[in-house]
C-alpha cells in the first residue's frame, strides 16, 4: 500500500477539519459562550433523530442522483453497493479547500470500472450544479419575499444555467474548448479536456438535467424540513412561514457557502444561516449560532463523519493511484 498517497490525501482533508473546528469556536464566540451552552442543552434532543433521518433521506436521494449519472457516461457494471461506497466516502472530500477533493472520485471511478478520470470528474460536476439548481429553486419563495437577495440568486442562477446550456451547444462549447486547448498549461490535457467535456455534455442533456434537478429539489427539501424541526425546538412559531423561511435560509446559505470556496462551505454558510435567521426570524444571535451549530452537525458533519468510518472500510480508495 502506499503510505504517501495516504498521507497526500490526509493532508488535503486536515486543513478543512481544523477550518471547521476555527468555525464552531467562532460561531460559539459570536454570542456569550455560556448562554448558547444553555441554548442547546435545552434543546429537545429527541428531535435530532428525525432531523438524521431527513438527512439520511437526502442522502439517498443524491446517491439515486449519483447512480444515474454513472449510467449515463458509460459505467453500468459497477455493483449499487460498490457504487454507495464511493458516494459516502466521498463526503469528507467537501471539506477539502475548494472541495477539489472531489475529483478524486473521478480516479476511484478510473481504477474500479476504466472510465476515464475526467469523464468521472464531470459526474461530480454535474452533482454540484444539479444540486446548486435545485437549491435555487427552494429559495425561489425566499427571493421573491426578500428582494435584497435576488441579485445574488439571480448570478448564481445565470452562471449554473450558463454552464448547462453551454454544454448543449456544441460548435461553442468546441470553440471555447479550442481555446483552452492551445494555452500552454492545458494543451497537456487536451484529451482529458475532451473526455471531460463529453461528460458534461451527456449530464446536461434537458432530460438528465429535469431528473436530477428533480431528485435534488427533494432530497434537499428533507435537509430543509429538518432545520425547520431545529429552529421548532428552539422555540420558533410552527406555521407554513416558518418553514418557508427554514428551507430558504438553509438552502440559499449553502448555495452562498458552495461559491465561496471555502472547504465545506464552512465559515460562509454559517455566518449566512445566522446573520439570515436574526433578519428574517428575529432571532437572538446566541439562539441562532446554537440552531446553525445543530443543523451543520446534522448535515455537513454527519456525512463527513459516515465518509470517515467508510474510509475505515476502504482503505483501497486512499491508495489507488491514478492511471489515465
Amino acid at each position: 500500500m502506499s503510505h504517501s498517497k495516504n498521507t497526500s490525501l490526509t493532508r488535503k482533508l486536515i486543513p478543512g477539519l481544523l477550518f471547521g473546528l476555527l468555525v464552531f469556536a467562532g460561531l460559539i464566540l459570536v454570542g456569550d459562550i455560556r448562554q448558547i451552552g444553555d441554548e442547546v442543552r435545552g434543546f429537545p434532543w429527541l428531535i435530532i433523530p428525525l432531523v438524521l433521518g431527513l438527512t439520511l433521506w437526502n442522502y439517498i436521494l443524491r446517491f439515486i442522483k449519483w447512480h444515474y449519472f454513472l449510467g449515463q457516461v458509460g459505467v453500468r457494471q459497477l455493483p449499487i453497493l460498490e457504487s454507495a461506497r464511493l458516494f459516502v466516502a466521498g463526503f469528507p472530500l467537501a471539506v477539502t479547500p475548494g472541495k477539489v477533493g472531489e475529483t478524486l472520485k473521478g480516479v476511484w471511478l478510473n481504477q474500479l470500472t476504466d472510465i476515464p478520470t475526467a469523464r468521472g470528474v464531470s459526474v461530480v460536476l454535474a452533482e454540484r450544479i444539479s444540486d446548486g439548481l435545485a437549491m435555487l429553486i427552494l429559495s425561489t419563495v425566499g427571493v421573491i419575499a426578500y428582494r435584497r437577495y435576488w441579485p445574488a440568486f439571480a448570478i448564481v442562477l445565470g452562471l449554473l444555467l450558463g454552464v448547462v446550456i453551454i454544454s448543449q451547444i456544441r460548435p461553442l462549447s468546441e470553440y471555447l474548448l479550442g481555446i483552452g486547448v492551445r494555452l500552454p498549461l492545458v494543451n497537456r490535457f487536451a484529451h482529458s479536456v475532451n473526455e471531460f467535456y463529453e461528460g458534461s455534455s451527456t449530464l446536461f442533456r434537458p432530460w438528465t438535467t429535469f431528473i436530477s434537478v428533480s431528485l435534488g429539489t427533494i432530497s434537499w427539501l428533507a435537509e430543509g424540513i429538518g432545520f425547520y424541526l431545529i429552529l421548532i425546538g428552539f422555540g420558533v412559531a410552527p406555521g407554513i412561514s416558518t418553514l418557508s423561511i427554514a428551507i430558504f435560509v438553509l438552502s440559499f446559505s449553502t448555495v452562498i457557502g458552495a461559491i465561496s470556496a471555502l472547504p465545506g462551505g464552512l465559515l460562509a454558510t454559517d455566518a449566512s444561516i445566522i446573520g439570515m435567521l436574526v433578519l428574517l426570524l428575529d432571532m437572538d444571535a446566541n439562539t441562532a449560532a446554537a440552531a446553525t451549530l445543530l443543523i451543520r452537525f446534522a448535515t455537513l458533519w454527519f456525512g463527513v463523519g459516515l465518509g470517515l468510518i467508510t474510509w475505515l472500510f476502504s482503505r483501497d480508495l486512499l491508495t489507488m493511484q491514478f492511471k489515465r
